[in-house]
């Protein structure tokens, strides 16, 4: 059920409208909605579900490569810039320096 809610609110390209008829009758008649909605969009959802891993597993090797590719000072210095506008303590700037001294 929690799957199906999320793929509804996810989906892009299925209207507002529509998107609260699925979750009314997800609500009043779980079961039978539940399964019309697997038989009916299905596909889709394994689909959108695909598309949504392969997009994180970019994002995430993009930022790997990015902080694979600073220099030990670099890191520092975004570090440091981080702890001077407040976003992160002086004890989680310590444990980034020694991260990127390590």
């Amino acid at each position: 059920m929690f799957a199906i809610v999320g793929d509804i609110l996810r989906d892009r390209n299925l209207a507002g409208g529509w998107k609260a008829v699925w979750i009314f009758f997800l609500i009043f008649f779980p079961i039978v909605t539940a399964l019309v909605y697997l038989i009916a969009r299905g596909k889709g959802m394994g689909e959108r579900q695909v598309a949504a891993a392969q997009q994180y597993k970019t994002a995430q090797d993009d930022y790997i490569k990015q902080v694979a590719g600073t220099s030990p000072a670099e890191q520092i210095a975004q570090a440091k810039a981080l702890l001077d506008t407040g976003a992160i303590s002086l004890s989680e700037f310590e444990t980034l320096k020694a991260k990127a001294l390590a």
